[in-house]
C-alpha cells in the first residue's frame, strides 16, 4: 500500500466516493464519528487521515484500502463508469455551486425588511450584512442554500451579486421604495417593504434561521456588523474581489457558528 498520495488527492478521492454513494458530509461525519468540519478539512486536502478513520470511511464507502492508496485508483471501478463522469465534475466544483434563486432571494429580502426596515440603523450596509449571515449561516447548519445568492468580498464586507439589478426590478414592480434619509450626519440609503414577503415560498427551518440573524443583529450599527463579518471565516479565508466559498462557514468557530459540532 502507497502511503505518498497527498493530502489533497486522498481528500478528492473521499468526496467523490461519498457523493457518488449520495452521502452529505453530516451523513458520513457521523458514520466515522467525527465532526462535519473535520470531514471538510480532509476533502479539501487539509487534515490527513489515520488508519482507524481510513478503516472505517472503507467500511462506509465500500472500497479497498489497498486499492484506494494505490495511484492508479479509478473511481469509475468502485461507482461504475457513468457515475465517475458525475463525481470528476462534483469534485472539481468542489461542492453544488449556489445557483440564485432570485424569487426565494426577493422573499427573504422582504421578509428581513418588514422584520426591521423601521429601525433607524438599517440601511444597505446592514441589509447586506443580515442577507450574508442568513445565507451563511442556513448552509452552516443544513449544508444547502437558502437563496443562492453569490457573495463577493469588497472593503465594506460581503456584497450579494446582482444586488442592484434585483432591487431595481423590486422598485419598478412596486414591491420596494428606496429613500434617502438622514442618520449621525450621514446620508444613509434604506428600502421599505411595499407587499408582504410569500411566507409559502420560505421553509419553516429557513424561517428560523432569518429570524435568529434579525434579532442577533438588526439593531447593530452599520460599523459593528461591517466589523464582525469582518471577522468571519469565510470572510477572512477569502481573496479581495473574490467569490465567498460556502464550504468556509464549516470552519467558523464562536461566536460566529451557528451549530454545536463537539470537539
Amino acid at each position: 500500500m502507497s502511503l505518498e498520495l497527498s493530502k489533497s488527492v486522498i481528500g478528492q478521492r473521499i468526496a467523490a466516493l461519498r457523493k457518488a454513494k449520495g452521502l452529505s458530509q453530516e451523513d458520513l461525519a457521523k458514520s466515522i464519528e467525527v465532526s462535519r468540519p473535520v470531514l471538510a478539512q480532509i476533502e479539501l486536502g487539509n487534515r490527513s487521515l489515520d488508519v482507524l478513520e481510513l478503516q472505517k470511511l472503507s467500511m462506509i464507502l465500500k472500497f479497498s484500502v489497498d486499492d484506494f492508496m494505490s495511484k492508479d485508483f479509478l473511481i469509475k471501478e468502485v461507482v461504475g463508469v457513468q457515475e465517475e463522469k458525475k463525481v470528476k465534475k462534483e469534485v472539481e466544483e468542489r461542492v453544488s455551486v449556489p445557483t440564485l434563486q432570485i424569487n426565494k432571494f426577493k422573499n427573504v429580502l422582504l421578509y428581513i425588511l418588514e422584520r426591521c426596515a423601521g429601525k433607524p440603523n438599517v440601511g444597505e450596509t446592514v441589509l447586506y450584512k443580515l442577507l450574508y449571515f442568513s445565507d451563511f449561516n442556513y448552509y452552516e447548519l443544513y449544508e444547502e442554500h437558502l437563496t443562492g445568492a453569490k457573495y463577493r468580498k469588497l472593503p465594506y464586507g460581503p456584497v450579494p451579486q446582482n444586488l442592484d439589478a434585483i432591487i431595481l426590478q423590486m422598485i419598478e414592480d412596486g414591491q420596494l421604495q428606496k429613500v434617502k434619509t438622514k442618520y449621525h450626519d450621514f446620508i444613509q440609503t434604506r428600502y421599505l417593504p411595499l407587499e408582504k414577503a410569500d411566507l409559502t415560498d420560505l421553509l419553516a427551518s429557513e424561517k428560523e434561521v432569518i429570524d435568529k440573524v434579525v434579532e442577533q443583529m438588526s439593531d447593530w450599527s452599520a460599523a459593528s456588523i461591517s466589523d464582525y463579518s469582518h471577522k468571519d471565516m469565510p470572510w477572512l479565508a477569502s481573496k479581495e474581489g473574490e467569490e465567498i466559498n460556502y464550504e468556509l462557514a464549516f470552519y467558523r468557530d464562536a461566536p460566529f457558528s451557528v451549530r454545536n459540532y463537539g470537539d
